[in-house]
């Protein structure tokens, strides 16, 4: 009789197979449940009742130069209805480049400052939270809340005050990097805590960010659109958001595939651009030459802009030291510089409306996740933009596939389908990237079912056993040892 620990044949391990298909679920519902425990933990602590403040709401409307998208209005109903409750919020705010979720975190914001508590909102770079300062300070100065800015560059004295008013309370609003959160910075009270976050955290670290309140409320942000059906690898623990439209008057972004070997008619063509007022990226995949990769590298197509556009080209890399990358973002926001050769550091959320044109040279060597965010750089103020997509042939036909999509669509969600399709789960959600621990069992693309399945189970244990005190609950931490989620059993008796 064969079983899972001595299979007869190689069509047993396969991911139909009954045998594999039972350890799968049994993994899944290890890592749903862990999930729901620590959700449950952190719900434990009664949460902080935010009554509706419509004044507050109506002044922040106000002071917008737009209108709310539907999206928009729907998901601030969704999280006044958590903030309201008295029960903590934990949720998740999906919203493609450039949806607004900005103005959604501070209208979450100003539900905990109108209840008279603190709020925070943590970037994960120094140079995305400044931009956060520069989006939000003037608008909470027109409706007298006291916004301000902790990160490390802060030193002495300057540093010194910022916390004074932290631990003080007269800051209402405080915006920054992991700085914020770090065991110098003392709150008053804080109320929410706003996260935007590209690098994902883990379940527990989310915990942690949250431990400098009482029982504050969490939001947290992603501008990578992800599956719906992978979204429960990553995000079980969570309630989930989605910022599906796009703000009025965003005009679509011309996407255009040329191949590499009209590079210098691109280059010269792009005088005509800076020319009238535009400013241009330049994207390459690599920092340097590499002798194994047949690809120009950045420091080579700078070279060749820089003497096509003199000083008026600037050079930004991963490798550089975060303040001299800070100078050059600086430089090309304030217009000192019209192109900015780059490689992937551009990706993450930088905002310079007058940047209407992206080239990026050997596209087929990027994911389709990260050709979407690099072409989210440009299309951010009125004027119409530009993505030029070049490449170098012979194109595979999965590479011919991810340029067309990315010609043919700007909608996130459809993008993170595709690519969901072309590459599969484990390229989507690679470890790496995700933070998320590789399964043993479970094959994302072929259990995508039994993942929905063990959420739902995991909740329902969760409501009818939340301590796991049953003779099945006494199964059920057996089950959570066997698959490394030890974790989410200490954290039902710590309360």
């Amino acid at each position: 009789m064969p079983n899972d620990h001595t299979p007869e044949s190689a069509s047993e391990t396969l991911p139909d197979s009954s045998i594999r298909t039972r350890l799968a679920y049994d993994e899944a519902l290890a890592r749903q449940l862990a999930m729901q425990l620590v959700r449950l933990k952190f719900k434990k602590k009664k949460g902080i009742t935010f009554p509706p403040a419509p004044e507050m709401r109506q002044k922040l409307l106000d002071a917008l130069p737009f209108d709310l998208t539907g999206a928009q209005e729907r998901t601030i109903r969704e999280i006044d209805k958590d903030m309201e409750s008295g029960n903590r919020m934990l949720r998740l705010l999906q919203g493609d480049v450039g949806s607004g979720k900005t103005v959604v975190a501070l209208s979450t914001m100003l539900n905990a400052v109108s209840g008279g508590m603190q709020a925070a909102m943590m970037a994960p770079t120094e140079i995305l939270a400044r931009q956060h300062a520069e989006t939000l300070a003037p608008i909470c100065d027109a409706l007298g809340i006291s916004c301000i800015t902790l990160t490390g560059r802060d030193k002495g004295k300057t540093r010194q005050a910022i916390l004074d008013q932290i631990e003080d309370g007269s800051a209402q609003i405080i915006l920054g990097t992991h700085a914020i959160f770090q065991d110098t910075v003392t709150f008053k009270n804080l109320g929410c805590v706003v996260i935007d976050e590209q690098h994902r955290f883990g379940v527990h670290q989310r915990l942690g960010l949250a431990g400098k309140g009482i029982a504050p409320d969490v939001l947290v942000m992603t501008a990578t659109p992800i599956p719906r059906t992978l979204t429960l690898s990553l995000y079980g623990d969570m309630d989930v958001s989605r910022l599906d439209e796009k703000p009025p008057g965003r005009k679509p972004i011309d996407t255009v595939l040329i191949s590499n070997d009209r590079l210098a008619e691109v280059a010269q063509g792009l005088k005509r651009k800076i020319a009238s007022g535009e400013r241009i990226y330049w994207v390459c995949p690599l920092v340097e030459e590499s002798e194994k990769i047949p690809v120009t590298s950045a420091e080579d197509r700078y070279t060749l802009l820089e003497k096509l556009y003199g000083d008026r080209a600037g050079l930004i890399h991963g490798r550089m030291k975060p303040l001299d990358k800070d100078k050059i973002m600086q430089k090309f926001a304030g217009g000192e510089l019209d192109i900015l050769v780059a490689t992937t550091v551009i990706e993450v959320g930088v905002n310079v409306p007058e940047a209407t044109v992206m080239v990026i040279e050997h596209a087929e060597r990027f994911g389709l996740a990260q050709l979407h965010q690099l072409r989210g750089r440009v299309g951010r103020g009125s004027d119409q933009s530009s993505c030029i997509l070049m490449f170098a042939s012979p194109l595979s036909e999965t590479a011919k596939d991810r340029l067309k999509i990315m010609r043919d669509t700007e909608d996130g969600f459809v993008i993170a389908e595709k690519d969901l399709e072309l590459r599969g789960a484990g390229e989507v959600l690679g470890t790496k990237q995700s933070g998320l621990p590789a399964f043993h069992f479970v094959s994302l693309d072929d259990h995508r079912d039994l993942l929905a399945m063990a959420h739902q189970d995991a909740r329902l244990i969760c409501d009818k056993d939340p301590e796991l005190s049953t003779r099945r609950g006494d199964a059920l931490r057996t089950l959570l040892y066997l698959f490394e989620q030890d974790d989410a059993v200490q954290t039902i008796g710590s309360g």
